[in-house]
């Protein structure tokens, strides 16, 4: 593994800059190797299956500690192993809804979303707000086992930005559903963004959706970047692959 305080981070005055290098087999190569860094308000991880998207997610959310590496947001470390630094996950101000984020079963839905402010004396009125921008406010006495997946996907993003949260992480929040919910759960999470500017940093595989998001593209293959820079640009080739395949 190369000296990693050798290396610079890219990108100075960028929202959120990472430097990971990191090996699941002790003393093999690393898995991750990589160093990126995002300025616009939404960007996306592209690439396929194991390519390591979600591994560099996990690693800027505080939930998985690189053997080497620096995670840098808004110009404060959050991790810097040369430095001996780690921000705990509960710290980083972050919020994640990943592959297998799931809500609490034995909470109502307005429950679930109040958890993460529940200290707070308007944790209720919190909740209740981000129902009400997820278009879900007549959810919130059922319990989780009678929503649809579109249902639980709204909530777990009302309940992800409920502390508001300074960075929004989102692991293929839109997979398996169709492309009207898809759509409709953009145009809510954007409406939020308008009034709050989090940044975003989702992971995909879809070029649709990153078309349809119009965000920065950070291309990713076998833990290294492949390619950075506008949907239109570094998704070319696959574009036309797609539209080839539609005939």
């Amino acid at each position: 593994m190369s000296e990693i305080q050798k290396t610079p981070l890219r990108g100075d005055g960028s929202l959120l800059k990472v430097r990971v290098q990191h090996s699941f087999v002790p003393g093999a190569a690393s898995a991750i190797d990589l160093n990126f860094a995002i300025t616009r308000s939404w960007s996306v991880l592209f690439g396929p299956s194991g390519a390591g998207k979600s591994t560099v997610l996990r690693a800027i959310a505080g939930l998985l500690r690189p053997q080497a590496g620096r995670v840098i947001f808004n110009g404060n470390a959050l991790t810097d192993t040369a430095q001996n630094i780690f921000i705990p996950p509960h710290l980083r101000g972050i919020g994640f809804v990943g592959q297998r984020s799931v809500l609490f079963p034995h909470l109502s839905v307005l429950e679930n979303v109040r958890y993460g402010v529940r200290s707070l004396p308007d944790g209720v009125a919190k909740a209740s707000a981000m129902l009400e921008l997820f278009q879900a406010t007549h959810l919130g006495a059922r319990r989780v086992q009678e929503l649809s997946d579109g249902e639980q996907q709204r909530v777990l993003l009302a309940r992800a930005l409920a502390p508001a949260p300074k960075l929004l992480l989102l692991d293929e929040p839109f997979n398996g559903l169709d492309m009207t919910l898809r759509a409709m759960l953009v145009d809510d999470l954007r409406s939020y963004l308008e009034t709050r500017p989090v940044p975003v940093l989702s992971v995909t595989h879809d070029v649709a959706e990153v078309f349809a998001l119009d965000a920065d593209v950070v291309m990713m293959d076998a833990g290294r970047v492949k390619d950075q820079g506008e949907a239109k640009t570094v998704l070319a080739s696959e574009r036309e692959h797609v539209l080839r395949v539609l005939g």
